[in-house]
């Protein structure tokens, strides 16, 4: 049966890798993807999803008033689609949440989502507020802050490090923008003024403490 998928996390957890990964796992078997990628995402090249790790793939770059269901129902028109994929979803429109809760419903297509759940400010993403409640099912991607413990929460910061409070919540950038934190670091961050730490070496914290970090992060 098909579902709707969200998987979402902080900065850095690996998402647009998975989702690529998937994609190369239904062409391997014969079988055809449809991805999708918010057209604002200039930081590589417009239509084109890729990873940190080097992977790339073309998609269909959309804007905020495109409708989604007609493409792929357009598009099964010329082929069969096995799977809708989507990247950076937590740009998506409510209105296009629906369409691809259609895509699933009407069109028996599964459709995968992959995006932040928060902003900058601890604020829900329009996309991401109507997946975590419109979706089939739900799965968090993790990674780990600075501090060891998991993080959730995403910071954009300043050249000098100090977290900005104010600004337009969609602001496209990587790592020299964006810091993925936990929320106890957030906060001090956010809202105590602190400095982000932008790395943490492992050798500089008692092999203990380290361990205790991993398991709460798996568990």
């Amino acid at each position: 049966m098909a579902k709707l998928y969200f998987y979402y996390s902080t900065m850095n957890a690996g998402k647009t890798t998975v989702l690529l990964q998937s994609a190369h796992n239904y062409r391997e078997r014969g079988m055809m993807p449809m991805l999708f990628t918010p057209a604002l995402d200039n930081r590589h090249k417009v239509g084109v999803i890729k990873s940190r790790i080097g992977l790339e793939s073309e998609a269909i770059a959309f804007e905020r008033d495109d409708d989604l269901f007609n493409r792929v129902k357009q598009q099964l028109e010329q082929e069969n689609i096995h799977c809708v994929l989507v990247d950076e979803a937590q740009f998506l429109t409510r209105e296009q949440v629906y369409q691809l809760s259609e895509i699933v419903d009407r069109l028996s297509i599964p459709v995968l989502c992959f995006g932040l759940r928060t902003d900058f400010q601890g604020e829900l993403f329009q996309g991401s507020h109507y997946l975590l409640a419109w979706a089939d099912r739900l799965e968090e991607l993790k990674t780990i802050c600075h501090t060891g413990k998991k993080a959730t929460m995403v910071v954009r910061v300043d050249d000098a490090g100090y977290a900005l409070r104010e600004g337009s919540q969609v602001e496209v950038g990587g790592n020299e923008r964006y810091v993925s934190v936990s929320r106890r670091e957030f906060k001090e961050v956010f809202f105590g003024g602190k400095k982000i730490r932008l790395i943490d070496p492992l050798q500089s914290r008692p092999a203990e403490d380290s361990a205790a970090s991993q398991k709460e992060l798996l568990e």
